[in-house]
């Protein structure tokens, strides 16, 4: 009989920064109990995902073994986290846990996608417990760039895990909760048996600054600009955008804020009690517009370049009835994501050609919400694993991570998405491989990565599309083809039209067609296909995709 086991499986979020889904399991070999940590998306981009919505972990394993799911833990609300809750989570058909402002995010997610937010229980942190079957969990307050970010405590028969979530120290974070060393303590007199830890921040060499270093550089700013000022974050870092808004009235300035996200954002706050000490006024778009310009200031969403977003809609001219001029500012209080570069900066021109002072990358208006590495190893030192397994990073990220745990005398290893992991023994070690793909929501559909939707799409972008319509009789064609094109250019080097050629082309091949081939579409359609794309390559030195239509006349 084989012993029980303690395994750790992630299905996205490691070895990419985003679409974070853990498991856990105790019990025998494939009959293990299991929990989720965190069902969350990523963001698609036009070169890899064009069209997409969003992009989320393929769940099928874990909806083969539904049966053996105890319950799903939301750490916190960022979309990366909790966006994919209303699509998949009833797929698995377990209670979801969280803390109230994350709570109030996951159930309007199920409820936008027609599913119960009664699935949806409200939690108190540490020392409460939610026992789930062999695991016992508690919700750890720490800091975040988002209210009530929680790490997990989980008590197991092989002993205590500590899984971070995403999290910094900061003992002044203007909202939230505080790093509480004595409270992290406490945490580890157990003995821990594994860290799984955030790696976002590794390569960063100085210790993270608190939030609350960001509200006097930002008064300052704003107090000097002679213009209107407009200001953009992430919506979800309700913290900043109270001290943006802060900020703003103790210039002198109206505030108004543009952005679904941000107002949404703020609502939360309010009804989970995270804003519990209030919100500074805020004046509606159509009042701002009365506002003088250097009476005004704008919190917008869009710091990543968002093309829908305000502060993309700002940059191509008028949103809402408000609009940049020379002599603004515009603030970007963030840091651009790696992969979002060319969206930020397309903006920064568009408002650079406007005449607007463009403030950004400059750390005295952000801090990260992620730990840096003199961070992590003084959870390291506090916390002193057994185990430290590396999350919520690239593969690089990981791969330094566990160097440094390494250093300091503990066991680590990288397990990227799909890698079954046990963490029984001293060591851990991978005992398992499963699929652990990606699906995308395209339009209001869930489809999968190896379907082919998207990779004909990417062909389509890349190479255009002919269209050739064909009219046959029994073994004679009648007329003429007629040719439509797509994402080509209309003439070639022969600077005829590109239809003309083609259709001329087709037409000859029909002339001298075997009856055999008349009769056969299938033989039919791959002839004219194969002439459509050696004349097209002829032409214009690229080969399309090619749509033959045989209309048979009988």
């Amino acid at each position: 009989m084989s012993s029980d086991r303690l395994i750790y499986l992630p299905l996205g979020g490691a070895g990419e920064i985003g679409m974070n889904a853990y498991v856990y399991g105790w019990g025998k070999p494939g009959k293990e109990r299991l929990i989720l940590v965190d069902l969350g998306v990523t963001f698609p981009d036009m070169d890899t995902s064009p069209g997409v919505n969003l992009i989320m972990p393929d769940m099928t394993w874990l909806e083969d073994n539904a049966e053996r799911l105890e319950a799903i833990f939301i750490t916190h609300a960022h979309e990366d986290h909790v966006g994919a809750v209303g699509r998949l989570a009833h797929r698995l058909n377990a209670p979801i846990y969280a803390r109230p402002f994350t709570a109030y995010h996951a159930k309007r997610k199920l409820e936008e996608a027609g599913q119960s937010p009664n699935d949806v229980t409200v939690v108190q942190p540490y020392p409460d417990v939610i026992d789930a079957g062999p695991f016992k969990v508690s919700f750890l307050p720490l800091s975040h760039s988002i209210p009530e970010s929680s790490g997990l405590v989980i008590d197991t028969p092989a002993g205590r895990l500590v899984h971070t979530g995403d999290f910094k120290l900061d003992e002044t974070p203007v909202l939230g909760d505080a790093f509480d060393p004595a409270l992290w303590a406490e945490i580890a007199k157990p003995r821990i048996k594994a860290l799984i830890c955030d790696s976002t921040n590794v390569f960063s060499t100085k210790p993270g600054r608190s939030e609350a270093e960001v509200g006097p550089e930002l008064v300052k700013l704003l107090q000097n600009q002679p213009g209107m000022v407009a200001a953009t974050t992430f919506a979800s870092n309700v913290a900043r955008v109270k001290q943006l808004a802060e900020a703003g009235v103790a210039a002198g300035r109206s505030v108004c804020l543009l952005g679904r996200s941000m107002r949404r954002m703020i609502q939360a706050g309010v009804e989970s009690g995270v804003l519990s000490s209030g919100f500074p006024a805020t004046i509606p778009p159509e009042d701002a517009r009365d506002v003088p310009r250097e009476n005004l200031m704008l919190i917008v969403t869009g710091s990543q370049g968002e093309r829908r977003a305000a502060s993309a809609q700002l940059s191509r001219g008028k949103y809402l009835g408000l609009s940049m001029a020379e002599g603004d500012t515009f603030l970007f209080s963030s840091k651009t994501i790696p992969g979002n570069e060319r969206g930020v900066i397309r903006i920064m021109n568009a408002y650079s050609e406007m005449g607007v002072d463009i403030v950004a990358e400059d750390d005295k208006y952000h801090v990260s919400g992620h730990a840096n590495r003199p961070d992590i190893e003084r959870v390291h030192k506090i916390l002193n694993p057994e185990i430290v397994i590396p999350m919520h990073g690239e593969h690089r990220h990981l791969r330094e991570h566990a160097r440094l745990a390494t250093a300091g005398g503990r066991a680590s290893m990288v397990v990227i998405n799909g890698a079954m992991c046990d963490l029984t023994g001293v060591a851990p070690h991978v005992v398992e491989h499963v699929e652990a793909d990606r699906i995308y929501l395209d339009g209001d559909i869930l489809i999968g990565a190896l379907d082919g939707v998207v990779r004909d799409r990417i062909r389509l972008a890349l190479n255009g599309h002919v269209i050739v319509n064909v009219i046959v009789e029994g073994n004679e064609p009648l007329g003429e083809p007629w040719v439509e094109i797509m994402g080509l250019p209309e003439t070639g080097k022969s600077r005829a039209s590109l239809v003309e050629v083609l259709e001329e082309d087709l037409g000859q091949f029909l002339m001298r067609a075997a009856d055999k081939t008349l009769r056969d579409d299938d033989k039919l359609g791959e002839e004219l296909k194969r002439i459509a794309r050696k004349s097209s390559q002829d032409e214009l030195g690229r080969r399309p995709e090619v749509t033959v239509v045989v209309s048979r006349l009988e």
